[in-house]
């Protein structure tokens, strides 16, 4: 099996915006990043595809089983050779990796969360490790701008993944899963009853014109915090960002419909955006 195809294909069948963020990379780091997705692609199918807790539970066992194997330098699971046959890939610290890992399986147990404390740990494991992992895969030998480079990516991963929960509102929902915290249900006068059952009102409104606030304030701190000689290398995230940002600005112009629908840029936006944002990182 050509194990860089297989993540090739795995990436592509996605058709997530991540895609249009490293189509334009050199090959080696191309590889890198397109393995690393695929892995944690492998790792969210986990939870979202199997619909008995032990089962999910086995498998995420399994994978911790595996990263130990790649940090031993022996793989077998086509996205972890990938990733060890790169240069950049195979000096991914395993600990990383393990905390993604543990982000997954807090879905197994976690259907609300009480606070933004405790969402902000979920989201740090499945988006701000991720995007320290990603930027680490970028930016190659390691800098004086290490310390702002990763404060860069984690609070670029927490605006991804705030995006994310605003997008899939409805979707969540209907899979018994509301990932807006709790506390502020209640600030906000929304009933966790009219969002399970797709009811639109003028508090989710509000609410959601909240959430939509704190991720902006991230993308915000995100770009603020990478060095100007860094943004080169870390074109990758910048064009996500523009990508994800747009896509934030489109779910807030239209009054939050996601309840009811999945907003989406089309292929055609999403490749003006990193063809743009590649071009003019600054």
């Amino acid at each position: 099996m050509d194990v860089h195809q297989y993540c090739q294909d795995r990436a592509a069948a996605s058709g997530s915006s991540f895609y249009y963020s490293f189509v334009f990379l050199p090959q080696d780091t191309r590889r890198a990043i397109t393995a690393f997705y695929a892995l944690c692609r492998e790792l969210d199918d986990v939870v979202d595809e199997c619909h008995e807790r032990q089962v999910a539970q086995a498998k995420l066992d399994w994978w911790r089983a595996e990263i130990a194997q790649f940090g031993a330098g022996a793989p077998t699971h086509p996205a972890t050779c990938a990733l060890f046959d790169t240069p950049q890939g195979r000096n991914t610290a395993p600990a990383l990796l393990l905390e993604i890992v543990d982000g997954m399986a807090m879905d197994l147990d976690h259907l609300r969360y009480p606070d933004f404390k405790s969402l902000n740990l979920y989201c740090y494991r499945v988006a701000g490790v991720v995007g320290e992992v990603a930027a680490a895969l970028f930016s190659g030998p390691r800098s004086n701008d290490d310390r702002n480079i990763r404060r860069y990516a984690h609070e670029l991963g927490l605006a991804f993944q705030l995006t994310n929960i605003i997008r899939d509102v409805g979707e969540d929902a209907r899979r018994g899963r509301i990932y807006l915290p709790q506390d502020e249900l209640v600030r906000f006068g929304v009933l966790e009853a009219d969002i399970l059952k797709g009811v639109d009102t003028p508090e989710f409104q509000s609410l959601m014109q909240h959430q939509f606030e704190r991720a902006i304030a991230c993308y915000d701190r995100a770009l603020t915090a990478l060095p100007v000689n860094a943004r080169r290398a870390q074109r990758p995230g910048l064009v996500m960002a523009a990508i994800y940002r747009t896509l934030l600005n489109e779910i807030q112009r239209a009054d939050f419909p996601v309840l009811r629908a999945r907003v989406a840029l089309t292929p055609l936006r999403k490749l003006w955006l990193a063809s743009k944002t590649w071009l003019f990182p600054g």
